[in-house]
């Protein structure tokens, strides 16, 4: 044990690189899925039929595709076009894409779980739409998005393991070489704990700004799960 411990002593800037790796594939490919599941979610609930089959096609198409096969298309076939990223780049490209599909569906669940009857009260009010969707429906609707936004989150720090394909020396590489020099056990176990600090603090964070969400619309800051949350 102590001869492990030596070695992850001092493999701990390695790791550290490979930990700075993965906050970046987390935080950009966040940010990506927020920008895509807010677009592709107004879209489908946009009264322009082909608006809205545009982006039904989009979200399962990226729903249906394996993570891992979009990565490689993006990484080795778009190079083949005349298009080509930073394996880091793609990597947030490929976990924006593919987990803003899955928020799509939480953001167009959210708005459409609002009672009707704001709806009905924005418009008898004579808001323009977008009028009514920044100051009524959507501070609502985004209370119940940010419990599904956590459960995503969770699965998108998960998700970054899949960039080890393309080469990226990122925590999942890291935890794999300290495995070569201790045992699989050891190795594994560090990287299960290294993942569960990452999951927790990031999902922490949004436990926060959903308590603060509810205060804003002075609703108790504990409550059920919405049931707008993500199926993975």
């Amino acid at each position: 044990m102590t001869d492990h411990l030596d070695t992850l002593r001092d493999a701990l800037p390695r790791l550290g690189e490979g930990v700075l790796v993965t906050l970046q594939l987390t935080l950009g490919g966040a940010l990506v899925a927020f920008v895509v599941s807010v677009a592709l979610g107004l879209l489908s609930i946009s009264p322009v039929a082909p608006l809205r089959w545009l982006a039904t096609i989009i979200v399962e198409f990226f729903r249906g595709t394996s993570l891992v096969v979009q990565l490689f298309w993006l990484y080795y076939v778009m190079p083949l076009f005349g298009v080509s990223w930073d394996a880091v780049l793609t990597g947030v490209i490929a976990l924006g894409l593919n987990y803003g599909a899955y928020g799509a569906e939480i953001v167009r669940g959210s708005i459409n779980a609002v009672d009707r009857g704001q709806w009905e009260g924005a418009k008898a009010l004579n808001m323009s739409p977008l009028t009514r969707m920044r100051r009524i429906i959507w501070p609502q609707a985004w209370v119940l998005m940010l419990s599904g936004y956590n459960n995503l989150l969770v699965m998108l720090i998960k998700g970054t393991a899949v960039a080890l394909f393309i080469g990226l020396q990122d925590l999942a590489y890291e935890i794999d070489q300290l495995r070569i020099n201790t045992t699989t056990v050891f190795a594994y176990g560090i990287g299960l704990v290294i993942y569960y600090l990452f999951a927790l603090v990031f999902s922490s964070g949004l436990r926060q700004l959903e308590k603060r969400a509810r205060r804003r619309l002075g609703l108790p800051a504990r409550s059920a799960h919405a049931g707008a949350g993500v199926a993975l």
